[in-house]
């Protein structure tokens, strides 16, 4: 039944293609055109640029797109490509309280299998919108390199198994943050609400370290920890691309990131099991 409910709401999100193009689409569409137009007015302007002493700090030699995939990777969880991705997120989420189709897709399915669709269908969305990110950086560095005249290469080393491990990292860190949209489109009913109360919680969590610091509450502790998955995304990523830090401060960021994941769709489930549909 769950792969049934997968395959149908798939479909419908497929069909959106607004909601396609806002969250996969759009951002990597900008980010490439910003990058060649930029790229572009300083190769036009290099000489006024040299003659004002103005260094815009590009290296030289080959243009190493491995290197590019490294630093795209690491930065995959942006704080652009976690709005957009929530506005999908919200729209396959809410969808259906927003519509009034939840007393017709319910009666033709299980209830877990339902809202563990709409999951399995953002985390797809999320993949597919870093996937677009990743290819337009290297698109827009390998644009970069036949502007300036500079050989393309590609090396990655020993940074192979690196990368994947925190792409994925990131991946689960975008499907974490929509995770608060699926728990209040389920409690609320409301399109606006699980699209504007996962923003409120974000930045709630980003401040949470800084204020608990003033209040005598040390970063990377677990206090500090299980109310930030934000901050312990942050420690578990520079780990996995090689920088050093604190050992105890792993299993706290482990277990908060990990339990943000778990309790939004565990507590979602067990509301939705129990909700009134028939008052939409």
């Amino acid at each position: 039944m769950l792969i049934d409910a997968i395959r149908a709401e798939g479909y419908r999100l497929l069909k959106n293609r607004t909601t396609v193009f806002w969250s996969v689409v759009f951002l990597p569409v900008m980010s490439l055109v910003l990058s060649t137009l930029g790229v572009l007015a300083a190769r036009l302007n290099q000489q006024k640029l040299a003659e004002a002493n103005i260094n815009l700090n590009m290296p030289g030699g080959a243009q190493d797109l491995g290197q590019t995939l490294l630093a795209v990777a690491a930065d995959v969880a942006n704080p652009a490509l976690l709005l957009f991705v929530l506005i999908g997120a919200a729209t396959v989420y809410a969808g259906d309280y927003r519509w009034e189709t939840w007393r017709l897709t319910s009666a033709r399915n299980s209830r877990p299998a339902l809202l563990l669709a709409k999951v399995v269908n953002v985390a797809l969305l999320a993949l597919a919108a870093i996937v677009a990110l990743v290819l337009s950086k290297l698109i827009g560095d390998a644009i970069k390199g036949v502007i300036m005249g500079r050989a393309l290469s590609f090396s990655l080393g020993d940074d192979a198994g690196r990368i994947l491990a925190v792409v994925g990292l990131g991946w689960a860190r975008i499907i974490q943050f929509t995770l608060i949209g699926l728990l209040t489109a389920v409690v609320s009913r409301s399109l606006l609400a699980s699209l504007f109360v996962p923003l409120v919680v974000g930045v709630a969590q980003a401040a949470a370290p800084m204020i608990l610091a003033g209040m005598g509450v040390m970063p990377g502790g677990w206090v500090s920890m299980l109310v930030s998955p934000a901050q312990a995304f942050d420690l578990l990523r520079s780990a996995l691309t090689g920088e050093v830090v604190p050992v105890a401060a792993m299993t706290p960021a482990v277990t908060s990131f990990a339990l943000w994941l778990l309790w939004p769709v565990i507590a979602a489930l067990a509301w939705f099991s129990r909700q009134d549909l028939s008052k939409e």
